[in-house]
Parts: C-alpha cells; structure tokens; sequence
C-alpha cells in the first residue's frame, strides 16, 4: 500500500522492451535505501516490484496488463518518473489510501496558473469519472490530490507550488497523458452493493445463491 506522497523524482535509465511486457531501470537515491530484491516501489502510481538492485539504480518487470492499462508504455531514458515506496508500518499517513493499481490514463487539457497555485484539468474516460467526486481524492501519476472540480468529461486539481516542483507534475504539459487511480473506498462499496441490487431485481433464485457460494 501507498500514500500518494512521492518521495523522490527518479530518471529512466534503460527500457528494454519484449513482446508484451519490458524492463526498467531506473536511477533513483533516497528509495534504494534499504532496499530488497521483491520490495514495491510505485513508478508514477504503479506498483511495480524490484527484481534487482544496484548503488544507484534498481530493476523492475513491467507485465502485459500494466503497459495495457498505464502510460509506462512511453517511457524512454531521460524521462523523469514519481517514486514512492510502500508505506511503513510505523509510517504517517499524509495522502490517503493508495493501491498502486492503476485504473486507466488520463490526458491533460489545461494547464492554468491561479496565484501561487496550478490547476491542472485531466480528461478521463466515464468508466474513471463515476469514481471521481468533488473534494474526494484522486491519484494523478502517483501524486495524491485532492479533487476540486469534475465535469462530465474531465475534472480539475489545484496544486501547490511544492508539490508540482517535487514532482513530475510540474513538467507536465497540455497532452500529456498521465496515469489515474480512483479512491479504492467507492470502488468497493459498489462491490458489495451488486448482491443487493440483483436481489430487487430478481429476488433469491437457486442461480443468485450459487453464484455467492450458496
């Protein structure tokens, strides 16, 4: 589990790319420290396991439905990414609950300045936005946000100037896509709410009861 609260910016150092999946290494400084072979680290709010580790870089495999449901797959050497490692037993919890699975991409549509802080507008698509809520949270590259607007197509965060410059949200451009993860909370409350309302529908049937191991 995160926090949403990066910790440091890390550089990609290589990407080798296979058929379906691709390896990364990725320089980085303060989340190597001590660090293990099978420890988590999230690479712009994707939880990504490390397989090997080196003084000043570490290694991690990057499946199949990662790349499919990530902007990992644009990834290049040079390119900055956010980087947090799995919260600590005895850690504060300074962002809100964060899996590291990402729900999908979003692409940004507006960049605008407000005073000291930035308001960064994300497109995103229905199947992200029915989890989205005004003032709930949101995870945009691994960053912790708070939600200040939503519409029907996208919604928009206002930023501090020490969060944009501690991490890579501050390079982001208009076009950029960025990877999402919704409030884990609303998407399990709708989980346990499916039973529910397939009894109004169709009322306790032998097939319902099987179906939830009956």
């Amino acid at each position: 589990m995160f926090t949403g609260l990066i910790e440091e910016i890390g550089t990609v150092e290589s990407v080798k790319k296979g058929a379906y999946s691709a390896i990364l290494k990725i320089r980085a400084k303060k989340v190597l420290e001590g660090l293990k072979a099978g420890d988590s680290i999230a690479v712009n709010g994707i939880c990504l396991t490390v397989t090997a580790y080196f003084p000043h870089t570490f290694i991690a495999d990057v499946m199949h439905e990662t790349i499919n449901r990530s902007s990992l797959s644009g990834l290049r050497p040079g390119i900055h990414v956010n980087l947090e490692r799995a919260m600590a037993a005895d850690g504060r919890f300074g962002g809100h609950i964060v899996s590291g699975h990402v729900d999908g991409v979003g692409v940004i549509t507006q960049i605008q300045c407000d005073d000291t802080a930035v308001w960064y507008t994300v497109q995103a698509p229905p199947s992200i936005l029915r989890y989205i809520v005004e003032k709930g949270s949101v995870t945009v590259d691994g960053i912790s946000l708070t939600v200040a607007r939503i519409s029907g197509h996208s919604f928009s965060v206002s930023v501090i100037p020490h969060t944009a410059r501690m991490t890579i949200l501050g390079e982001r451009q208009v076009g950029d896509k960025v990877n999402l993860e919704t409030d884990i909370i609303g998407k399990y409350v709708e989980k346990l709410l499916r039973p529910a309302e397939e009894m109004r529908q169709g009322g306790i049937t032998e097939e319902f009861l099987a179906k939830y191991g009956f």
